[in-house]
């Protein structure tokens, strides 16, 4: 017999319930002793009967409005029900109005707090279990409500973008916005700004679990030690000191801690009950293993309710909210906090557009948080032409894995592209021609880098390679070429036989190894300061992804670090870092469009066969296109009607574009679009079956040809691809070598505009008048008008930060010393630009010179200072050099203060105090 929805509905509702710790019992057989929490069906009240009234500890708190499955996309507008349900009187009890209120199909449900200071409606997972309502009860009102009162944020010890990251993101905690996105450029901070806020929301919001998700296991090893390492600017004890915090490793999750770090991976494995091999957490979940079946969708796990955390933050957020793992995020009832450099439209649209914090790589750069970059190209003749083999000449071939070589004939004439380079073709030479090239030129690029005995220091530099099998034979000629032993270039690849986390570290923080050859294992999310040279030899499609490999080069090093990681001969702090393009990749159109060859690992062979059984993974499909797509560019007309023929007249062009179309998420939301127009009006249940159905049948048609043998056969037939051909015939040779943009040429457009922005506005601003007037006038240029000075120039021009055009005069003449700071470089410039100062000297610098002069004519005659006066003197000195001018109230500040104040000088120089410091501003800025 067939059951109405209404019922349907209802026993969905029941086990739902069930799973989540609630007994159910019908008004005719209440018996609220039974369990913690009582759900009642029906149970009266004044304005009619609830479908169910729920009782925690005996105790009335909450209802469940109950509606069939199809006007699931009605529950917003039976809330007005719910709520005369909540505010009724319940009948036999003297109830006050209940504060939790659901309404649910069973299939969809919808909740609501009253206490939340504007409550409102929100979808989740399930329901929650009655432990957590007695929780809530006992608790100093919702969280949302307890977000109100987070306190205004101590900026001490906080980066100016991570102050805006933080507040932003605490307002939009108090709107109750659900998600929130915080882009910040990579190195600028963002799990520092992350663990900033998780402590404060334990303080002060009493959240009571927080969940920080990666995508590689490597990435929450790095978050942990960060946990470990943060101290609060506001407490003298470390995070875990304060707060518990656990790297979750294996299935087990503990309950008493308060920050769970895990892998998106893990969690999705816990959340179904299974174990995880650790080898899931070693790629992010673009790079995961093929599975035969698809995974299986999540469900309610009674050991990890839906309220298990308050808060999730997700870094690499760009990477991992989407298919599979997006059930992760969908399955908890908690904020959610993405955490990325590199957001595309994607990313946007999943936080609802509510971006808290856009901080990107120019921001940094001109905030000096992260250092600039100057890219030097390389280009080949083979790399830009590609070449041939003619018929008949003898070649190497080797085995793609074993890397087995033999000798043989090439039975027809073999033209390749660069492109083809090093996965099909290997060209010793044209990688040969590369590394010679670097070799040469890195002197040039770091001309300080050589010892006492003339020798050059390689900085660090790290080259990205295609293949694993690329990246050892780069390895064999780096140590070739630059004459080294074993230690002086390794592989950092999760392929590596040495532990890659030991050669990681040592690349990090020991001398050798001064270069790393890596495919994707280092593209994103580690942190190596020292490293000074990137070395594109492979080209990158997606523009986010390059912008991640790129970050491995932006963080800023100390002279300090630099020495203390090995660099010993380095002498000025790391303040820029070289992108060597072997492969064209900085000049190409960058996209976000998908990397095609997902597994190159995985056989032609192996592919068809996954798809004839019934894979059809996004990264089994994209894969199989690309090699589609290089058959297409070899093989002849004739070979291509053949192809056809066996594919039931499509082209191979066109076989490819339904495979990339399959997984294409513009074209599934061409599909929502098109169905939401056409089934306009129905029930959203339906809606979403026609979505799948057709989604499914787009996958369907795509692999259809497939399932025809003779069509894979021929395609394995007709493909000899998988002996790399090792092209020792064709010597290659440079094309074009040097700096991509004329560093002199843009040094000296630097200082044009700054020099003709100080001349457009010397009139405008007091500084600039003190600066352009009369000598004694000059003694007036105080802090403020620099500062306001500064300030106006980063809003006009800040592409011209001082320090930037500081950077440009060191190219082009001799310097003398650095800025402490941009107000002192800002004077500086300054001083060059009117013609004060004939080369740029630090301001500190000459207030120096000038304070030695004074000394010395001072003391010239009979008057002597004393040990005490010099001091005081000093203090002065270094005062003016950094804020310009001193005045007489500036002595009941430090350091003066500390000293006595005006009166301890008043006792040192007498009637001579006042002369003295109208002197000093005078003679010091002179």
């Amino acid at each position: 017999m067939n059951q109405n929805p209404e019922q349907i509905a209802r026993d969905h509702i029941d086990g739902q319930l069930i799973d989540c710790g609630w007994v159910i019992q019908s008004k005719k057989n209440i018996n609220l002793s039974a369990s913690l929490g009582v759900a009642v069906r029906e149970y009266l009240t004044d304005v009619g009967p609830a479908d169910y009234v729920l009782f925690v500890d005996k105790k009335p708190v909450g209802l469940i409005e109950a509606k069939k499955e199809e006007e699931g996309y009605q529950l917003i507008k039976v809330e007005e029900q719910s709520t005369d349900y909540a505010n009724a009187k319940l009948k036999y009890i003297d109830s006050e109005p209940l504060r939790f209120v659901y309404e649910s199909t069973g299939t969809l449900t919808r909740f609501t707090d009253y206490q939340d200071p504007k409550p409102r409606s929100r979808e989740v997972f399930s329901f929650h279990r009655p432990e957590t309502f007695q929780e809530l009860l006992k608790a100093d009102g919702s969280l949302r409500a307890r977000l109100q009162d987070i306190p205004a944020l101590p900026e001490a010890g906080l980066r100016e973008c991570q102050v805006l990251a933080i507040n932003n993101l605490e307002k939009s905690f108090k709107d109750a916005r659900p998600k929130a996105l915080i882009q910040m450029a990579t190195g600028a901070g963002k799990t520092f700004t992350a663990i900033t806020f998780i402590y404060r929301l334990l303080k002060y919001a009493k959240a009571k679990r927080v969940l920080f998700l990666v995508d590689t296991k490597n990435l929450g090893e790095q978050a942990e030690q960060e946990f470990m390492a943060y101290l609060p600017n506001d407490d003298n004890r470390k995070f875990t000191e304060l707060y518990s915090a656990t790297r979750l490793k294996s299935s087990f999750i503990p309950t008493d801690n308060q920050v769970y770090i895990s892998t998106i991976q893990r969690m999705y494995a816990i959340l179904k009950g299974t174990e995880l091999d650790d080898s899931a957490e070693e790629e992010n979940p673009n790079e995961s293993v093929f599975k035969t079946k698809e995974p299986l969708p999540v469900v309610y796990n009674e050991k990890v309710p839906l309220d298990f955390f308050d808060f999730i933050v997700i870094d690499e957020c760009h990477r991992s909210i989407y298919n599979l793992w997006k059930q992760v995020l969908d399955y908890f009832d908690a904020f959610q906090i993405g955490l990325t450099a590199t957001p595309d439209n994607r990313t946007f649209g999943y936080f609802n557009q509510n971006l808290v914090s856009d901080y990107g790589y120019e921001k940094a750069v001109i905030d000096g948080v992260l250092v600039p970059y100057n890219v030097f190209g390389i280009e080949t003749k083979i790399t830009k032409d590609g070449a041939k083999i003619g018929l008949g000449e003898k070649v190497d071939k080797r085995e793609r894995l074993t890397r087995k070589k033999f000798w043989e004939s090439v039975d027809e004439d073999i033209e390749y592209a660069g492109k083809q380079l090093d996965k099909d073709i290997v060209n010793p030479s044209q990688i040969r021609t590369i590394v010679k090239a670097i070799k040469e030129n890195l002197p040039q690029m770091f001309p300080d880098r050589f010892d006492k005995d003339g020798a050059f220091e390689v900085p660090k530099t790290l080259i990205f390679a295609k293949t694993d099998s690329h990246a050892e034979d780069i390895i064999n000629i780096v140590r070739e070429e630059f004459n080294e032993e074993n230690k002086f270039c390794k592989k950092i690849t999760y392929k590596s036989v040495e532990d890659p986390k030991t050669v990681l570290s040592q690349f990090r923080n020991d001398y050798y190894p001064r270069i790393a050859v890596t495919v994707d294992m280092i593209a994103t999310g580690t942190d190596i300061r020292p490293l000074e040279v990137l070395v594109f030899m492979r080209d990158v499609k997606s523009k986010s992804y390059y912008e991640q490999m790129k970050g491995r080069g932006t963080r800023t090093c100390s002279l300090e670090q630099l020495k203390l990681t090995g660099t010993p001969t380095a002498k000025i702090t790391k303040d820029h870092f070289v992108i060597i393009d072997a492969i064209g990749v900085e000049s190409s159109q960058k996209t976000d469009s998908r990397q095609l060859e997902k597994a190159p690992g995985i056989s032609l062979k192996d592919l068809l066969q996954m798809v004839s059984v019934g894979n059809t993974q996004e990264e089994v499909l994209s894969t199989l296109a690309n090699r589609l797509i290089r058959m297409d560019r070899q093989i002849n007309e004739k070979e291509k009607i053949a192809f056809a023929e066996h594919a039931n007249g499509f082209t191979i062009n066109h076989v490819v574009k339904q495979l990339l179309n399959a997984h294409d998420p513009d074209t599934h939301l061409e599909i929502i679009h098109q169905v939401n127009e056409q089934m306009k009006g129905q029930a959203p249940l339906a809606i979403e079956k026609e979505i799948i159905k057709q989604t499914e049948r787009l996958i369907a048609d795509a692999v259809n040809v497939f399932h025809n043998p003779e069509l894979r056969s021929y395609i394995m037939d007709v493909r000899k691809k998988y002996d790399q051909i090792i092209d020792g015939i064709n010597i290659d040779e440079i094309v074009n070598i040097g700096w991509v943009k004329d560093q002199t040429e843009n040094a000296q457009n630097v200082i044009n505009s700054f020099s003709e922005w100080i001349a457009n506005h010397k009139d405008e601003i007091t500084a600039l008048q003190l600066f352009y007037g009369q000598s004694y006038q000059r003694r007036e240029l105080t802090y403020k008008m620099i500062k306001n000075l500064y300030e106006k120039l980063k809003t006009d021009a800040p592409t011209l930060a001082p320090l930037s055009v500081w950077k440009s005069y060191e190219q082009l003449e001799k310097v003398n010393g650095s800025p402490k700071n941009e107000l002192v470089a800002l004077v500086s410039l300054i001083r060059r630009v009117i013609g004060l100062d004939e080369n740029l000297t630090a301001y500190d610098k000459t207030v120096d010179a000038h304070f030695k002069d004074w000394v010395f004519k001072q003391q010239a005659g009979t008057l002597k200072f004393s040990e005490e006066q010099m001091q005081w003197l000093r203090m002065i000195k270094d005062y003016v050099a950094s804020s310009f001018h001193v005045d007489k109230e500036d002595f009941e500040l430090d350091p003066f203060n500390k000293n006595g104040g005006l009166g301890k000088m008043w006792q040192l120089f007498g009637d001579r105090t006042e002369r003295i410091i109208e002197e000093l501003n005078e003679v010091l800025a002179a």
